[in-house]
């Protein structure tokens, strides 16, 4: 909670500030980089700088915590710093950098800003980023606690067991610890950060969900190549897709995320689209050996059934739980693709088309884990709150930076 000095100066503040964040984003991010290269180099996406994202979401972010500061004082945005600590972890963040941050970040303010930031005003918002900054350091703290390791010590070297080309486009790759030790458990759900050397020297990093349930002395990663277009071509991506084969090694965090499986005996909806089906068949699989009392209910939508990753696995894993409830939607179906296939756990429903989240029936109580490409969420997200499910009970992952943030 702001202080009583500081809550009219931020609120007085606010539109002045949300009007320049971008600009304040993108000035501080030149300045970072300035003093760090090897940050841009090492721990941020190269790709997600270049096309704005990660300065999207960094303004997104600020913005929402003031936000609700100075309108909602009382309420606490829980989802929006899990998300963020849970990212930072997997990436092995550390207190001391968050130092860093607020000296580039205030000297970004007082550039774009200018005359407007008086001390009262710097002291205000001082207080706005170490109120933020102090949740997040707090969450990471108990998220390494969790792990039982030192702060941002999450790294450790494995080794590719197996690879799968699952479609054109999505790889599938089988992980062990490269001593031989057993993965590790997590929870279903769960992604974990993978540092990959690129050619120019750069050791660049990014997130995948583990694809198959806990359990195994094995990880699994499915990676969709990221296709170069509007947008550039993947760096890590396509060299996993190009160079990763059996037997190489890779570094790999410790798992990390918040898109998991509620606990208890309730309903359950695994609402996907695309490479968002991969955290969404880890809980399926984990449902399917020890959920089997639960009901589910699987809606993914894809391009076709021959781009849909997992898919043969998706169903079979559908057909070992009694309670399970597929419907599928495709762009381009085929015709031996559409109507009702029965399976052994129950219906499999197939249409053309979008998903259409009015269609999907769901039971009292029902908690629902979202993910896919962000256009797809929102929409699902408001039709599913239109339709009377309480926002707590839709939880949704982001891959990439959490452009969501502030628009909930």
């Amino acid at each position: 909670m702001l202080s009583d000095q500081s809550a009219p100066v931020v609120r007085a503040t606010l539109p002045a500030v949300g009007a320049a964040i971008g600009e304040i984003a993108d000035r501080f991010y030149e300045r970072l980089f300035a003093d760090r290269p090897e940050l841009l180099r090492d721990l941020f996406n190269r790709g997600n700088q270049a096309n704005g994202e990660q300065r999207r979401a960094l303004a997104g972010s600020i913005a929402a915590f003031a936000t609700m500061l100075v309108q909602r004082p009382d309420e606490r945005p829980d989802a929006l710093l899990a998300r963020i600590a849970g990212k930072h972890a997997s990436l092995g963040v550390t207190s001391d950098q968050y130092k860093l941050v607020q000296r580039h970040l205030f000297g970004a303010i007082a550039e774009v800003l200018g005359d407007a930031v008086t001390p009262e005003v710097a002291d205000a918002w001082d207080e706005v980023y170490w109120l933020m900054a102090g949740a997040l350091i707090a969450r990471e703290a108990r998220l390494y606690q969790e792990a039982g390791v030192p702060e941002g010590e999450v790294w450790q070297r494995m080794v590719v067991e197996e690879r799968h080309q699952e479609t054109p486009d999505v790889v599938s790759f089988t992980l062990r610890h490269a001593d031989g030790r057993p993965a590790g458990a997590f929870r279903p759900g769960q992604y974990v950060s993978v540092q990959v050397p690129l050619p120019d020297g750069a050791r660049q990093i990014r997130q995948y969900s583990l694809s198959a349930a806990p359990g195994g002395s094995t990880w699994r990663i499915s990676v969709k190549r990221v296709r170069g277009g509007a947008a550039p071509e993947g760096e890590v991506s396509a060299w996993l897709h190009e160079h990763l084969r059996p037997g190489g090694e890779l570094t790999v965090s410790l798992p990390f995320g918040d898109l998991v499986l509620p606990p208890g005996d309730g309903p359950v909806a695994l609402v996907s689209a695309g490479i968002g089906g991969t955290p969404m068949l880890s809980v399926l699989g984990h449902l399917a050996e020890t959920g089997r009392d639960r009901e589910v209910l699987v809606a993914h939508a894809d391009r076709s059934p021959s781009g849909h990753a997992h898919r043969a696995e998706l169903l079979r894993l559908a057909a070992a739980h009694p309670r399970a409830d597929v419907r599928l939607w495709y762009e381009e179906p085929g015709e031996q693709e559409t109507g009702e296939q029965g399976n052994g756990g129950g219906p499999v429903t197939v249409a053309s088309g979008p998903l259409d989240a009015g269609a999907l029936e769901l039971p009292e109580g029902v908690t629902v884990l979202l993910c896919g490409p962000l256009p797809f969420m929102r929409a699902v997200r408001g039709d599913l709150l239109r339709r009377g499910v309480p926002a707590e009970r839709i939880q949704y992952e982001v891959f990439g930076p959490d452009l969501w943030l502030g628009l909930e």
